[in-house]
């Protein structure tokens, strides 16, 4: 009288592990009840016992066919992984999948009969007391063809969703690669800035050049363990940064002054790694270095809310140094354009690396970094490295 609603695999959901075979059973009981509301206006019969039979036969149906596929296709992976390699995802394949179907059918269809007499106290014939065989071969086919119908749609939805995760894995995937191949490049840049500076210190101050060597190793021994990281707690950040102010400090001298400023509250916030770093490198370079004075670094973090209302961490480091139109083509710089291809790469638009002027009388540049709150949390189990 009425067709299955099988299913097929699709990716897990998240939450109760009961949770798909649910989502099954009620999308087989509304395909039922809607298959039976047909069958009543069709042909004209009460709406209720008709109902009755189609959700009957309807759940049955769907239960044979899904806990058919399931055991089957566990047991040929069991049996012979090898051999059945298309049984992964609780789906046996099609040549089994159609002899699930027929005898899902033909017990549901079956038993589900008998229930829906139960139920309404009516007698409707069954598959073995039909008085025509042809009434018999009526009823199969009208128990057939909106199984396979729906075994098909379903399967194609199971199909439609593997391939999207599988994109979606191949994305972030991606993403991460370029990520990595991003803070690679950017490690080797820092030093070789770094190197070079020291190699002018050698010529001109030998024991400073020392002690700027002796800075240079802690800082590495420090940074690069915590550079292979994907994300370590924004006081490790803070406190790499302020490794580099001090390592920059042996050669610029008194030239050099610095402010750092880290609000508790914000201290365990999850960041990537090597972020201030370039920002510092282009203040001491377009900033203070043509500079005769020198000048000084502010690096601060505050917790501020967007124009869109969302909670954002801003990371700000300012210098009062020769000002934005010496810090103006450092926006193009490798250091700034692979924090910005990094925050792109993680957050998306949701941040941003903002450069300008610093708006205030002693003048000098502003660069600005800002992350969704939402998502720099801290994460349970988060690597802190020390110097």
């Amino acid at each position: 009288m009425m067709s299955p609603a099988a299913d097929t695999p699709t990716p897990a959901t998240p939450g109760h592990p009961r949770a798909p075979y649910l989502a099954r059973a009620l999308r087989s009981a509304i395909f039922s009840a809607l298959i039976g509301v047909g069958i009543a206006l069709l042909r004209k019969q009460a709406l209720l016992p008709t109902l009755a039979y189609a959700l009957s036969i309807g759940m049955l149906c769907w239960f044979f066919i899904d806990i058919g596929r399931i055991c089957l296709a566990r047991a040929l992976q069991h049996g012979s992984p090898a051999r059945h390699p298309k049984t992964d995802g609780d789906w046996p394949g099609w040549p089994w999948m159609a002899a699930v179907v027929v005898v899902g059918s033909l017990l549901g269809l079956s038993l589900g009969t008998a229930l829906g007499n139960r139920l309404t106290g009516e007698h409707s014939p069954g598959l073995l007391d039909a008085a025509d065989p042809r009434d018999a071969l009526a009823l199969l086919l009208l128990a057939l063809i909106p199984a396979i119908v729906i075994t098909y749609f379903f399967y194609s939805r199971g199909v439609i969703s593997q391939r999207q995760a599988a994109v979606q894995t191949a994305q972030r995937q991606a993403a991460e690669h370029r990520l990595r191949l991003l803070e690679s490049q950017l490690e080797p840049h820092m030093l070789f800035n770094t190197l070079a500076n020291l190699r002018v210190l050698i010529a001109l101050d030998p024991p400073r050049a020392q002690v700027m060597l002796d800075q240079l190793i802690g800082f590495l021994r420090a940074t690069l363990g915590a550079s292979r990281a994907s994300r370590h707690a924004l006081r490790d950040e803070f406190a790499r940064a302020a490794d580099y102010l001090a390592l920059i400090q042996v050669r610029m001298g008194e030239r050099l002054a610095t402010r750092i400023e880290l609000p508790a509250d914000l201290a365990e916030l999850a960041v990537p790694p090597l972020l201030l770093q370039p920002l510092l490198e282009n203040s001491i370079k377009h900033g203070l270095e043509p500079h005769v004075a020198g000048g000084r670094i502010e690096l601060s973090a505050a917790r501020e809310r967007g124009l869109d209302g969302s909670e954002q961490l801003v990371l700000r480091v300012r210098d009062t140094g020769a000002g934005f139109s010496g810090a103006a083509d450092g926006g193009t710089r490798f250091g700034l354009e692979q924090v910005r291809e990094r925050l792109d790469t993680l957050y998306g638009t949701r941040a941003s690396l903002e450069l300008g002027a610093a708006r205030d009388a002693e003048g000098g540049a502003l660069a600005t970094i800002r992350l969704p709150l939402d998502a720099v949390q801290p994460t349970p189990g988060l690597t802190t490295v020390t110097a």
